[in-house]
């Protein structure tokens, strides 16, 4: 899998970008703040329908453009696959022109067309898939566990269409049940109401908590002997799923085990979550969790241990793709050379080396070795333009 062209329109600080893009490696470097970190986040933006972090809707579009009458920004990507060719485009809109105008309430629209159809966020998933690596991702390991709920939420649904369907699914199951049990609370509703959204909650959530368990298992594996290169053989990291519903999971637990355990974890939680107004148990509560040589990473580990750990993550993640699509997924990094020390450095490069496509930004070239340089496609970015 790989990009072919890629197309942004008053995206961000790009006014007119057409660019077609070599499958193979291909380095964008330039001073700070030029669109290098962009140009990555258009790519996850077309995947996903979403950055690796948080932007708000107003700095999207073009801030030179917000002054037209219909401001709109336009992300578009031709890529090939190996049993087919597709082509995705995003459209992003003021949802009210009223609020535009007044710069209060801006939110965006987003309308999103495959092969010139206009489809839906969950049929654009799956599309292109990518995996993006930056210095921000050490917040996967030490922060809190919504981001790394999210970050497996991301990497799930863009190999899995069911995943996506049943996350969103739980999410609006979730809001009810929350609703209802301040409502019981205050004496509005019955509490025999809760049994429906219960039922709901864990035949969506079940589904989840399987898919996490497997794609964490998997991922554990496919780190190990990573981490281990990156490290120099001094660490073993193991990767382990935490689970509200106070069940060790495996691989091969199965579907109604989960859904037992759940409604189980439930009936037990059942006076705390009355007394919260609030759901206290499923994979909204979950979280995952690092190991390295059996020490919890996450709350004893270096800056420069939880770093290497993302990176492992992501590296692993690349792999675990591949063996669900039989093709390897774009592979983003962002300035992550300045972060890595030489060793690093090295087996990071030797590690992507053979990769189908890998985007890579820097700020300085002397940071590659020059024969990895000389294998490479290189590109100056400067001022939102690719020269």
């Amino acid at each position: 899998m790989h990009i072919t062209h890629l197309s942004l329109v008053n995206f961000r600080n790009y006014h007119n970008l057409e660019f077609d893009l070599p499958d193979n490696i291909s380095v964008f470097w330039g001073a700070n703040a030029q669109g290098k970190t962009n140009l990555l986040e258009s790519i996850c933006f077309l995947a996903t329908t979403r950055f690796s972090r948080s932007v708000p809707d107003r700095e999207i579009i073009n801030r030179d453009t917000l002054t037209e009458k219909i401001p709109f920004a336009r992300l578009a990507t031709d890529i090939q696959r190996k049993d087919r060719n597709a082509q995705l485009e995003i459209v992003l809109r003021p949802r009210s022109l009223a609020a535009h105008e007044s710069g209060s309430g801006f939110t965006l629209h987003k309308h999103i067309k495959v092969n010139g159809v206009t489809r839906r966020a969950v049929d654009l998933m799956g599309q292109l898939n990518m995996v993006m690596f930056s210095p921000r991702d050490i917040d996967l390991i030490s922060e809190e566990p919504s981001l790394r709920r999210r970050h497996l939420d991301i990497t799930n649904s863009q190999i899995d269409p069911q995943y996506l369907r049943s996350l969103q699914r739980y999410n609006k199951v979730l809001s009810q049940r929350n609703h209802l049990l301040r409502q019981i609370a205050a004496g509005h509703s019955r509490p025999d109401e809760l049994v429906f959204w219960n039922d709901e909650l864990v035949k969506t959530g079940s589904y989840i908590v399987i898919q996490r368990q497997e794609t964490i298992d998997k991922l554990s594996e496919l780190s190990e002997p990573i981490h281990q290169q990156l490290s120099g053989g001094e660490e073993k990291l193991k990767l382990k799923y935490v689970r509200s519903i106070y069940r060790e999971g495996t691989a091969s637990e199965s579907i109604d085990d989960t859904e037992k355990a759940f409604s189980e974890a439930l009936s037990a939680s059942r006076g705390k979550e009355l007394a919260r107004g609030q759901s206290l148990v499923g994979p909204h509560r979950d979280d995952l969790q690092f190991f390295v040589n059996d020490i919890n990473i996450g709350h004893y580990g270096s800056r420069g241990q939880q770093r290497t750990v993302a990176l492992s993550l992501k590296l692993a993640e690349v792999r675990f793709m591949l063996t669900r699509t039989d093709e390897k997924p774009v592979l983003l990094l962002d300035d992550v050379l300045s972060e890595l020390d030489s060793q690093r450095r090295e087996h990071l490069l030797e590690t992507v080396s053979d990769y189908q496509q890998v985007l890579i930004t820097t700020t300085e070239l002397d940071r590659f070795p020059s024969d990895f340089l000389a294998h490479a496609e290189k590109f100056e970015v400067k001022n939102g333009t690719i020269l």
